[in-house]
């Protein structure tokens, strides 16, 4: 029996200076990549922190194991590509170092970690040229998914959610009663809560809907219309979800589509629902095309200006390249920490109870037992006051140069948390009024408890600007500490009963907001005095 050699083909010059070049740049990248999270670790452990602890965003931690996977599947369109150092992603490193830095200063996570996503991609980017980078352009910017942020959306999706649940009941000839988020059919009383948003279904279909349309398709109309999907379809899916769920419930005479039976039908459903997508997006899928290698003897017109290309010299550039990326990045963390203004306040301060004025008269007795909740402040005051059979509170919530986990604008300052035993929120809505001749929109919202229904009005005041736009309020604390002054910000919140309407009782809060501003501000401003 005879052996057989197969002849196998030779590497060129070019392929084997090539690959070289890829070894070093590769080792270069990783390691200056490192160094970059090592710098902005506290960014970068808030993510993991964030994936560890919310179920919702726990896909975070397969997004960069799926990215490095997807890039070494490129690894045969990467190798006839030189890498060459690119100067202009130092342009766009240096903008997303500047968005951390104004992140940073004002404690907006979500941006921090963004932004740190944008500089790593950037950095790649620099060091590895335009031409190599375009070619695992997606992997790359698959990255950003590992962001967590969608929070933002939860309102909204709910009242989807309950808008969608509510009118196919009627349409099921069912009769419902609904006040905000809460809904009462014979059978029972239902709440849609941020767990039954939605949301934690459209994160997990967006981020497996890119992945498939990638992988799937190569033309960018047939990617972008799965992605529409992919966006759509959960939406409209959980508000089918909960109808369903509700309806199981009702038929069953409340038995079933309750506690456990609620999450496992919600999951079951969702992913009947993806599969449904996959199967109908693989009726226009694409298949890949193999890219032809260059075999022995075959030398692409890239290949040729290489074997030219001194490897010495362009692993030089590479690492002068990649000092000059830390040196840029370093500036971030070393400007905040010079700018860091933000540190725990020794002086003890004490708020000062808001003069009565035009006949309102300060009530020894709160009316009802609510009361926002805020946290990290420095000090904290709630009074109740009486003019002619009307009541209303004042809650003033007061912070000194804020600082990450002392902050004014924070996901967790509500004015009733989710799942509270008496209170439940019903609503909100935002409504313009005037304050102090100029016209500012605050945040309304509707508590009902088993006796009582309150009114509240809530905005916050930063150094005499009123605002309840969280964005808004988040620049201006950027503007303050940039120009070397104090973060102090307060937190004003004012309520009052109503009945079946609530326009008597936005009459109240106008009068109150009018008569007492003045002495609320005093207040405000003998605490930022206090010594």
């Amino acid at each position: 029996m005879h052996d057989v050699v197969k002849a196998m083909p030779k590497s060129s010059p070019a392929q084997t200076l090539n690959a070289k070049e890829w070894r070093t740049s590769a080792t270069l990248v990783i390691g200056v990549l490192l160094a970059i999270m090592g710098l902005f670790w506290q960014t970068a452990q808030s993510m993991v922190d964030i994936w560890w602890r919310s179920e919702t965003f726990t896909h975070g931690f397969l997004i960069v194991p799926i990215s490095a996977w997807l890039i070494w599947n490129k690894r045969h369109t990467l190798a006839p590509i030189t890498p060459v150092p690119n100067h202009w992603g130092l342009l766009f490193l240096a903008g997303f170092s500047l968005l951390w830095l104004v992140a940073h200063t004002v404690d907006i996570l979500v941006i921090q970690q963004f932004a740190l996503v944008g500089m790593l991609i950037a950095t790649v980017w620099s060091l590895i040229g335009s031409q190599a980078t375009w070619a695992i352009a997606f992997p790359l910017g698959f990255l950003f998914l590992a962001v967590p942020v969608g929070e933002g959306l939860i309102p909204s999706m709910m009242n989807f959610t309950a808008d969608f649940t509510v009118k196919a009941l009627q349409l099921t000839g069912i009769p419902v009663y609904r006040e905000g988020t809460f809904f009462e059919i014979p059978s029972g009383h239902w709440s849609v809560v941020e767990g039954c948003s939605g949301l934690r279904y459209l994160i997990a279909s967006v981020t497996l809907g890119f992945l498939y349309a990638y992988l799937t398709y190569q033309t960018l109309w047939r990617r972008l219309v799965f992605i529409s999907l992919a966006l759509i379809v959960p939406v409209m899916a959980n508000g089918l979800r909960a109808y369903m769920i509700v309806m199981i419930a009702h038929l069953s005479d409340m038995k079933l589509a309750l506690g456990i039976d609620h999450y496992i039908y919600g999951w079951v459903f969702f992913g009947l629902v993806m599969v449904l997508l996959f199967w109908i997006g693989s009726f226009w899928r694409e298949d890949v095309n193999a890219t032809p290698v260059a075999t022995a003897g075959e030398t692409p017109a890239a290949n040729s200006a290489i074997s030219n290309h001194n490897s010495a010299s362009s692993g030089k550039k590479a690492v002068v390249m990649g000092l000059v990326v830390l040196a840029l990045l370093s500036t971030g963390p070393l400007m905040a920490y010079l700018y860091q203004g933000g540190t725990a306040e020794s002086t003890k301060i004490t708020l000062k109870v808001p003069v009565p004025a035009n006949a309102w008269q300060i009530s020894a007795t709160p009316k009802w037992d609510w009361q926002p909740r805020y946290s990290g402040m420095n000090a904290q005051l709630q009074q109740t006051y009486t003019r002619n059979g009307q009541t209303a509170s004042i809650y003033l919530a007061y912070y000194r140069n804020q600082h990450q986990g002392a902050e004014l604008v924070n996901s967790q300052n509500v004015m009733i948390e989710q799942k509270h035993p008496v209170w439940s929120n019903v609503g909100e809505q935002a409504v313009t009024i005037p304050i102090d001749g100029h016209t500012v929109q605050i945040r309304q919202t509707k508590l009902h408890s088993p006796g009582t229904k309150l009114l509240i009005w809530d905005w916050y005041s930063l150094d005499g600007a009123y605002t309840s736009n969280s964005y808004v309020a988040k620049l201006l604390e950027a503007k303050s500490k940039l120009l070397g002054g104090q973060r102090n910000a307060a937190g004003i919140v004012i309520a009052t009963e109503y009945d079946d309407k609530t326009e008597p009782a936005a009459d109240v809060l106008r009068s109150l907001v009018a008569d007492m501003l003045p002495s609320i501000e005093a207040s405000l401003n003998d605490a930022a005095h206090q010594q």
